[in-house]
């Protein structure tokens, strides 16, 4: 029988260490929004706030995180991903502890704004991790699998702290989580390897710098669309399913249940395809044109019975793959030293998107209707697909 060789498994047994630390980093970065959902129903008779105003954390969220986002990335190429992530946990659990403290809404809105620099840090610092702990050939694999942690910390909200909070208080399962983020925090520090100097981590070749820049600007406009259209499914799709197609309230928290398993699946499987030669490159448009698709399948749903089954999953399959794939394509291409730059400005795009994205559908659910408003989501997607067509056309050209 043939043995593997004891480097070989050491090395497996690190990139599993660093791909479980990576994913958590990632899911915890979102986690404080994901409780704010779950928990809502009872976050809000609590501190005596609005349903409105609830919906209003996600804007600024996502709103502090873009602002933030160019300032982190600098940071992480600075500091490095290893004290960066450190702090990225540190911050959360701060940030979860205050919401589990607040005693108003305004401490909660402070607190959620807060929670915007751990967002802003999560891609550039893992994305530098990957780049200082990961061999080459399993990059691709590694950025998909920490991506899909994001869809993992849903999970981790909607059911097990959930149902604490319904044996315990919503209170009392905000605090698990911020002690638990604090024990992610000594993972990180005991898993990742130290920091390299600044001096060590590389500066922007002569005449690379420009040409590599591109990809981030084409990027981060792909991401805008993208971002704006995902936010607003990702909002909506339970109410949709409630009030237009006439499901129950469970089965309609089912759909979004299967977004996230679908999402988990296509961030995973396209984030490996995308690290063959050349993919990376193809990839965004395509994924964007199965999102319009998926959103026009919505649209279509009130009309025949099952379709919105079919069109969740092409949206998880297709719209959340194409972040990671974005990622995949940033550590490609990142400028030595400006990885957690590059990466930061191509997610300040997403989290702009996701942060306008749904107040403008609910605006147009209310003008025109569900299916209308899936038809402007449809056209956002396309938009993304033409971003990204473009400036593929372009890299091969020069190539």
């Amino acid at each position: 029988m043939q043995q593997t060789h004891p480097r070989v498994r050491t090395d497996r047994a690190a990139v599993a260490s660093v791909t479980g630390v990576l994913t958590a980093a990632m899911g915890f970065s979102m986690l404080q929004l994901f409780l704010l959902g779950a928990l809502g129903p009872r976050i809000v008779p609590d501190l005596g706030m609005s349903t409105a105003l609830l919906g209003f954390t996600a804007t600024v969220g996502f709103g502090t995180a873009a602002l933030l986002s160019p300032m982190a990335g600098r940071a992480v190429d600075l500091l490095g991903p290893r004290r960066c992530l450190v702090a990225l946990l540190g911050l959360v659990a701060v940030v979860l502890a205050a919401i589990a403290a607040a005693p108003s809404y305004l401490v909660l809105m402070l607190a959620v704004g807060l929670g915007g620099a751990p967002q802003a840090l999560a891609n550039p610092a893992t994305n530098k991790a990957i780049l200082a702990a990961v061999p080459t050939p399993r990059r691709a694999g590694v950025t998909g699998t920490k991506q899909s942690g994001v869809q993992l910390g849903a999970v981790a909200a909607g059911l097990p702290l959930t149902a604490l909070a319904a044996a315990a208080g919503w209170r009392a399962s905000v605090w698990v989580a911020a002690g638990v983020a604090v024990l992610a925090a000594f993972w990180v520090w005991r898993a990742l390897p130290t920091d390299p100097r600044r001096d060590e981590q590389g500066a922007d070749s002569s005449g690379v710098g420009t040409e590599r820049s591109s990809v981030v600007r084409w990027l981060a406009a792909y991401s805008l669309f993208l971002g704006a259209g995902m936010a607003s499914i990702n909002t909506y799709l339970a109410l949709f399913g409630e009030r237009r197609l006439g499901l129950d309230a469970a089965t309609a928290g089912t759909l979004v249940a299967v977004l996230g398993a679908a999402g988990i699946a296509g961030r995973i499987g396209w984030a490996r395809v995308a690290g063959r030669p050349g993919m990376a490159v193809v990839l965004p448009a395509g994924l964007a044109c199965g999102s319009a698709g998926a959103a026009l399948l919505l649209a279509a749903a009130p009309f025949v019975d099952g379709l919105v089954w079919v069109a969740v999953i092409a949206v998880g399959t297709f719209g959340m793959a194409g972040n990671a794939v974005s990622m995949v394509l940033v550590i490609q291409r990142a400028a030595p030293g400006r990885a957690g730059r590059d990466s930061a400005l191509v997610a300040a795009g997403f989290f702009a998107g996701f942060a306008v994205g749904p107040p403008l559908f609910g605006v147009l659910v209310s003008a025109i209707g569900y299916s209308n408003g899936w038809l402007t989501v449809a056209a956002e997607f396309a938009t993304a697909a033409g971003v990204a067509a473009l400036w593929a056309l372009r890299d091969r050209v020069r190539v």
